[in-house]
């Protein structure tokens, strides 16, 4: 794996995972979910606009016969899937709710393989098995993953597919564009349609505390505008399908985040899950660069 793509995915998927503690602390400081996401996704959008209008900036107007494209994975990958984490967190807490999300290697994987005709070493299939029996695991051991929260784990189970199609997809459009300036297209285009809850927003920024606008502020800045773009620029360095076993990482830190931030303790069993899910995505790396290795070698 190129290792700059590899340091970048790190830090990108560091950023993600503490985004579901920031999600679950401006819901509970007063944030309804529609209007924390359009908060949230205005932050990032605002920060690409500051971006784009820099004299070093690389954004220009996408191609019209890429816009059909741009606009459907920004309103699938973006806003869909904001739409099902941020509802689903009302009824999950964050930790499992980043297991759900966790699955998405699986998805991502076999869609990748599957239309991007990319291929898969049996290690890689190997350690996305046993990854997610460890994000598994760690459900089990939250304690409240039962079928009383159904009404969170659809909603998740959404978002996972819909980011999951949008890592996959994305791939053919950055080489054609800076990592950056896509990533710009596809939040601006997943912004606008939440604007039907601009009214009610104004009126939620009254009754919000400072901890959960802090909050909104930090995943608009981080998780939903730097990660996505570090990523891009990790995607355009990377093969998707390997790639995408490092977000099984996602899981385990989210939930240490969430103990931290939000004080959900977690147990024996999540431990055990986090330990088995960050041993499967470091032997395969490893397999991989040994592989690497042989082959510079001959």
């Amino acid at each position: 794996m190129n290792r700059k793509a590899f340091i970048l995915a790190m830090i990108t998927i560091i950023g993600w995972a503490s985004g579901f503690a920031g999600v679950s602390a401006s819901l509970q400081g007063g944030f309804s979910p529609g209007n924390l996401i359009l908060y949230r996704l205005l932050v990032a959008s605002l920060l690409f606009l500051l971006y784009a209008i820099l004299p070093s900036s690389r954004i220009r107007l996408p191609h019209k016969k890429d816009l059909p494209l741009i606009i459907t994975l920004g309103i699938v990958g973006i806003t869909f899937y904001h739409v099902g984490v941020t509802f689903g967190q009302q009824y999950i807490n964050a930790g499992t709710t980043s297991m759900i999300v966790g699955s998405a290697p699986i998805f991502t994987t076999i869609i990748a393989v599957l239309f991007l005709k990319e291929k898969m070493e049996w290690y890689s299939w190997v350690g996305l098995f046993v990854g997610f029996i460890g994000v598994s695991l760690i459900t089990i051991g939250t304690g409240d993953f039962s079928f009383t929260f159904s009404k969170g784990i659809l909603p998740a189970l959404f978002a996972t597919i819909c980011t999951s199609i949008f890592f996959v997809y994305q791939k053919p459009l950055l080489q054609k564009y800076d990592p950056i300036e896509l990533t710009a297209y596809f939040t601006w285009a997943a912004t606008i349609p939440l604007f039907i809850f601009f009214p009610s927003l104004i009126e939620n920024l009254q009754t919000t505390t400072l901890e959960a606008n802090l909050a909104v502020l930090y995943v608009g800045a981080i998780p939903a505008a730097a990660c996505y773009a570090m990523w891009a620029i990790a995607t355009s360095l990377g093969e998707i399908s390997k790639l995408s076993t490092l977000l099984y990482l996602e899981t385990p830190i989210a939930i240490i985040v969430a103990w931290i931030w939000l004080g959900e303790l977690p147990t024996v069993l999540s431990m055990i899950g986090g330990f088995i899910t960050i041993a499967s995505v470091a032997v395969v790396n490893f397999i991989a660069s040994r592989k690497n290795q042989q082959k510079g070698a001959t």
